[in-house]
């Protein structure tokens, strides 16, 4: 008699038993969890959407509440009135000017990029937001420090062709992220809402520029700069269309789902990806009609293990319908091309030139 005077096999049968449980309750309320997440989603949508498509005028007043709900779950912040910009040259060519600017956001805090245009005497130009990736930053845009060539420089290409570009920092790496995310939870936001205020406080400077036409304002991200294109135009009005490269997907099982033909958040260290209520109401297609009826371009590489291509099709044709119940389908578009985790130059010049000069 050992262990208080329980027997052995008794201590024996309770290690077995708490493991036993444990393991129960961790399958139960993954099945539980994942039902509500996935299973439960089209039945909550009429509690939470009411599209009008008999106009476009009535369709976007019908998803007015929808876009609140989105722009509280993200979490913005506000920034301080008073602009306060340092600008540091970055590169010149006879053909194209770009520079490392700087706005404070608020005390100690600056959004920070790289702006470019064309040296064009006299003209306005169009305006992108080339966003980069995770583990990227604003000098691979255009073409620095990208050895795989998965930016093909489209946002030095973008100069050529005619466009400025504004390709704003973000932080990098799901570590840093995710620390930060923490920090914002504890403020009932999100790292995401904090980088889509900085970028409102980028537009904000950046607008005001005589070389730039602020009626001609576009998004081109890819893969969390795709994720920043996807969430930000829904509450960004002044951005006129979007190219979402390498992030697309079905949400449902992209989230929280384990599959091997693609990669799964839930098992990721990614905390900065999760956002309070986005699988309550938020799927892509459904941030999709809170862009429409602007423009949008989906590029999609069947090679890319982010996602499994037929599950992006699926998906893109439930955010096609809204523009086609609206009569507009040919406003959305979707590249879904061979290759992988890249950017897609040809298909977004061709998107951009028809929608934006």
């Amino acid at each position: 008699m050992e262990n208080g005077g329980f027997p052995d096999f008794k201590i024996s049968y309770i290690e077995r038993k708490v493991k036993d449980t444990q393991s129960l309750q961790r399958r139960e309320t993954e099945e539980y969890l994942r039902h509500l997440c996935v299973d439960k989603y089209d039945e909550r949508q009429d509690s939470y959407w009411n599209r009008d498509y008999s106009s476009i005028e009535k369709f976007l007043s019908s998803v007015e509440v929808n876009r609140k709900r989105w722009q509280e779950a993200i979490g913005l912040f506000e920034p301080e009135k008073e602009f306060d910009i340092e600008e540091e040259p970055f590169l010149e060519t006879d053909r194209v000017l770009l520079k490392y600017i700087s706005v404070r956001f608020a005390q100690n805090l600056y959004c920070r990029g790289i702006l470019g245009f064309p040296k064009q005497m006299g003209t306005k130009f169009p305006i992108i937001v080339a966003q980069h990736g995770l583990v990227s930053s604003p000098e691979r845009v255009f073409g620095f420090l990208d050895p795989e060539n998965l930016y093909h420089s489209y946002g030095y290409r973008l100069l050529e062709d005619g466009f400025a570009v504004l390709a704003p920092l973000n932080i990098m790496g799901p570590e840093s992220r995710a620390r930060y995310q923490r920090m914002c939870l504890l403020l009932g936001k999100t790292i995401a809402g904090l980088e889509v205020s900085k970028l409102k406080r980028l537009l904000d400077y950046v607008l005001l520029l005589p070389e730039i036409d602020r009626d001609r304002v576009g998004m081109w991200g890819i893969s969390l700069g795709g994720f920043y294109t996807l969430i930000t135009l829904p509450i960004e009005s002044r951005i006129k269309l979007g190219i979402v490269c390498a992030f697309f997907n079905n949400r449902l099982k992209k989230m929280v789902i384990d599959d091997p033909r693609y990669s799964c958040f839930l098992t990721t260290n990614e905390e900065h990806i999760f956002i309070p209520g986005w699988l309550r109401e938020f799927t892509d297609s459904d941030l999709v009609s809170l862009i429409c009826p602007r423009p949008l371009l989906i590029q999609t590489g069947k090679a890319d293990g982010i996602s499994w291509w037929p599950f992006v099709l699926e998906e893109f044709y439930r955010a096609k319908e809204h523009y086609d119940r609206l009569n507009i389908v040919d406003r959305i578009q979707l590249d879904l091309h061979s290759g992988g985790h890249e950017i897609r130059y040809e298909s977004g010049i061709i998107f951009l030139k028809r929608w934006l000069l």
